[in-house]
């Protein structure tokens, strides 16, 4: 059974003002970040864990323009009634989130 790490700090490889990234968007990249292998969390989850439980669209938009979408991975945040978008297409998120599931099984 893997174990749920303890949070962890998202720090971009460059610095917030040289990617030209809001507050806003670190704090929902930084709370994506922290979705574990194999699971999934809601738009508006994310959004109630940056403290603006009204702003799923928010969130769904800078999850749009994540600039970083291997190390904060978008794929594994969906709608509240199905998978939502990915700047990828709905087939890649769909098979980047199976391919996490077997994954996880396997170890």
């Amino acid at each position: 059974m893997i174990s749920q790490p303890s949070p962890r700090h998202f720090v971009p490889p460059l610095s917030q003002r040289e990617r030209g990234l809001t507050a806003f968007q670190m704090r929902v990249y930084e709370v994506v970040y922290n979705i574990p292998v194999g699971q999934v969390r809601t738009y508006g989850w994310v959004a109630k864990q940056i403290g603006k439980p009204g702003a799923a669209r928010a969130v769904g938009n800078a999850l749009n323009k994540n600039p970083f979408p291997i190390i904060v991975p978008c794929h594994r945040v969906v709608a509240k009634n199905g998978l939502g978008g990915y700047s990828g297409g709905i087939k890649l998120k769909r098979k980047l989130l199976e391919s996490e599931v077997t994954c996880k099984d396997a170890l």
